[in-house]
């Protein structure tokens, strides 16, 4: 950032730019903020931001506090001769909704040429937001350092350019990122001077400005693929029975669903999200495809090359529940994430599972995974690897400094000073993995049932029994209840690390005062009585690999544009892909490579590992066209902990963030940083970009905040964990006892008969890799123990089958 004196106004700025190679035609936003240290809940803003085309333009906008979630948005146009503005909020990745609490924008000067719009603004109440009960604040003190930020952009205009409180219509295809805003520097003796300016009084401001006066709105519409949001229209009625109804289709939901039915018992999987791949009916949505894909089975979800996709265009695949990126689609994260494919050290089992779940007790189980999903590292039909320049300087580096080549899943206990290619669960240039292989042979049983663009409200309990599940909505427009099989049947709760959490809460079961939040909203007069609530520890215990990138740079590392491949790939690569399954498309973006690791040994007696993912793409503001991101997971060993809680909307937030709580995390990053910049800065060629040269690792990190927006990898675990230690609280729910575990050893909730978690949520520690594999592999030993647990109910007569089968079958 840089300090910049408006020529007009002579208001003086502290500035960040983010350059044309980051961001078409660029943007600018700095903040001017009152001298005292005390805390005031307003800044002058100055914000530039391109315009694409003759004088109406894309929009640009401005996140305060962070990331486009749970912080208030400011969105700004040109149209014409005015600079429209709005201010909005995200609970989800979706499009924000108009925000509703009292922001209030007074423009000082506005400008508009043939390239950018230029607004200076007075920002009243925009550190502190109350949107519908969801409140938060970022307000600078005389304490705060550095104010993060967030920035986006986006080539097309909204959807109505003349009304402020138009559709957004896309996210923000022409880049996005934070930074960090010195608030020190902004401070000026003459705030109060400055922000009593007019229009009037700034002399070069040729247009007006329309303010942000927002009025409520309700959530988006639905789209043709996320119709799971439509109301239901028919009353309650039952719809049908099961002897095993899983929530949630993704990389627990799918296989144990599979194994579940294998004997004949008859199970129910339901996926609160559309179809995905085109196997499973993805490609009958021209949304879920680019134009080059017609005439084709493939959507976006097959191609590996166009994984990335989901971080520009989310409408109809993020959850609309959480602040944080979850795929609610069929093959939840294994449809969306880059199908990173892992064998588990055994520590990974051994540091952080209970008895019974050690890395002896799983192997059967990781076998029948690895089995049914082979890894890959040369995903490309031909046994090619494309574009490896940037994997080829990397690794030299590490290989002059001693670090070893290996092939990580044939030696998964090797992650001390190790590198080698990444695996993934791709099949013949496709994407693989649950939905290519358990999915398939479940789907091909009389016994199993998959319902997609259905929504479960809660599961139906009668005391510690389930009795079945209640939908709240479908792509039928249907409700009811879904009953398990009375005696015999269980409900498994798939539906991730937040899905799962929610879904408790709303069922009864959590903490006194998230079940007291869920009694307070639309779901009050039908939540289960107090009486009947369970206190268990769920939300807590939430946890994530926490993420720090080094971004470098070598003039022989190229990049390949992953993101115009989806609207306009090069014909030579379409070609090859669809008419052969090679190339870089082939290979999940942004060009992965190398994976490398380390083992810390910490002050504090506990050995840290990290995980280091390289890509051919820049990062924290940087994207020199030759540059490359590092980023270092902390995984297994870690002790930060954080929460998950619902929101009175019924949706869920990472309310304390899992990273850097402890000395010992600290110390890991730091340590492990030093040691890599280290190796690579004895490398020929390799210049550091963030953090630069010249800056310690001490000083880059006290500039790197600990928030899920600048630190998350989306790998969240923990919300429901299992342990032998019965979280179940003593009497009125206030007195937690000694327990954590929300979960037994098989996997049932504690405090029920059969009820059952299967899914990330109920890891209690951090694993060293990317974690899908591990999870289908907690699947599989799950599913044998539920198995073991007892015999079912009767087989059902013609007449009950058909009436389970009551809804039209999707999928199969």
């Amino acid at each position: 950032m840089r300090s910049h004196t408006d020529a007009d106004t002579g208001i003086t700025f502290w500035q960040a730019t983010i350059p044309s190679t980051a961001s078409t035609g660029g943007y600018e936003w700095g903040m001017a903020l009152p001298e005292e240290d005390s805390t005031v809940n307003e800044y002058i803003g100055h914000l530039v931001g391109a315009i694409q085309s003759d004088t109406t333009g894309g929009w640009s906008g401005v996140a305060h506090g962070g990331g486009m979630t749970n912080h208030l948005l400011l969105v700004a146009w040109a149209s014409d001769d005015y600079i429209m503005t709005s201010f909005r909020f995200a609970t989800s990745y979706l499009e924000p909704a108009i925000y509703t609490g009292n922001a209030t924008l007074t423009p000082i000067s506005a400008k508009i040429n043939a390239t950018h719009f230029d607004l200076i603004y007075r920002c009243q109440w925009c550190w502190t937001w109350d949107h519908e009960g969801n409140t938060g604040t970022v307000a600078p003190s005389g304490d705060t350092v550095v104010e993060v930020m967030g920035w986006a952009q986006n080539l097309a205009a909204p959807v109505d350019p003349d009304d402020a409180d138009s559709p957004l219509g896309q996210q923000h295809d022409n880049g996005f990122g934070l930074y960090g805003a010195q608030v020190q520097s902004a401070r000026a003796a003459d705030y109060y001077d400055w922000a009593t300016m007019g229009m009037e009084e700034t002399g070069g401001a040729t247009t007006s400005t329309a303010t942000a006066t927002n009025n409520p709105s309700g959530p988006p519409a639905c789209t043709p693929t996320s119709s799971y949001c439509s109301a239901c229209e028919s009353a309650a009625t039952p719809l049908a029975t099961y002897d095993y109804i899983v929530v949630g289709a993704g990389a627990g939901g799918i296989p144990v669903a599979d194994r579940l039915s294998e004997n004949g018992a008859s199970v129910l999987l339901i996926e609160k999200g559309p179809p995905s791949s085109g196997r499973w009916g993805g490609s009958e949505f021209l949304s879920m495809k680019p134009s080059w894909l017609e005439g084709t089975n493939l959507t976006r979800f097959d191609v590996p090359g166009l994984c990335n996709e989901i971080w520009v265009d989310a409408a109809g695949i993020a959850c609309p529940d959480t602040d944080q990126m979850a795929g609610c689609v069929l093959g939840g994260g294994t449809a969306v994430n880059a199908a990173l494919w892992w064998r588990a050290p055994a520590l990974d089992w051994d540091d952080n599972f209970p008895a019974g779940w050690k890395a002896g007790d799983v192997t059967h189980a990781e076998d029948r995974v690895f089995s049914r999903i082979p890894w890959t590292d040369r995903p490309s039909a031909d046994g090619r690897l494309y574009q490896q320049q940037g994997f080829d300087v990397v690794a030299s580096a590490l290989a002059a400094r001693g670090w070893s080549r290996v092939t990580p899943n044939e030696v998964p206990d090797a992650k001390n000073e190790v590198f080698g290619h990444t695996p993934y669960m791709f099949s013949h240039g496709e994407r693989g993995g649950p939905m290519a292989t358990y999915l398939v042979t479940a789907s091909e049983r009389d016994n199993f049932d998959l319902w997609m663009n259905t929504a479960v409200r809660r599961v139906v309990r009668d005391g510690s029994t389930i009795t079945g599940v209640e939908i709240e909505s479908s792509a039928d427009g249907q409700c009811g209840t879904i009953a398990v099989t009375p005696g015999a049947g269980r409900v498994i709760l798939s539906a991730g690390t937040f899905g799962t959490a929610k879904l408790l809460f709303r069922s009864g079961i959590g903490p006194r005062d998230q079940l007291e939040m869920v009694a307070s909203s639309a779901d009050g007069p039908t939540m289960i009585g107090n009486d009947s609530w369970i206190f268990l520890p769920v939300g807590e215990n939430l946890h994530d690999h926490t993420n720090t990138d080094v971004v470098i740079a070598h003039p022989n590392v190229t990049h390949y544009d992953f993101y115009e491949a989806y609207d306009d790939p090069i014909p030579t690569d379409e070609d090859s892909y669809l008419g052969n399954r090679t190339g870089i498309l082939t290979q999940a973006a942004p060009n992965i490579g190398p994976m490398f690791w380390q083992t810390i040994e910490c002050s504090d007696g506990i050995t840290r590992q990290l995980q280091w993912t390289a890509r051919a793409e820049g990062s924290r503001g940087t994207n020199s066209t030759t540059s490359m991101t590092l980023s270092q997971y902390l995984g297994r060993g870690s002790t930060s902990r954080g929460r998950a809680t619902i929101t009175e909307l019924l949706t869920m937030s990472v309310s304390d963030p899992p990273y850097l709580k402890t000395e010992g995390d600290i110390e890991a990053v730091t340590k492990g940083l030093q040691a890599v910049l280290d190796a690579l800065g004895a490398f020929p060629g390799i210049s550091f970009l963030a953090p630069t040269a010249n800056q310690s690792v001490e000083s880059y990190l006290e500039t790197y905040p600990a928030l899920p927006a600048v630190r998350r990898s989306n790998h969240w675990i923990g919300t429901a964990k299992m342990g032998e230690d019965s979280g179940l609280a003593a009497g009125n729910g206030t007195d937690a006892g000694a327990g954590t575990a929300v979960v037994d050893t098989d996997t049932r909730v504690y405090g029920t008969d059969n009820l059952h978690v299967v899914d990330a949520s109920i890891f209690p520690g951090m694993m060293t890799t990317n974690p899908s594999a591990l999870i289908v592999t907690v699947a599989e030993h799950a599913a044998d123990r539920i198995l073991a647990l007892g015999a079912y109910g009767e087989a059902s007569s013609d007449d009950d089958g058909t009436a389970r089968r009551s809804l039209a079958r999707r999928g199969g």
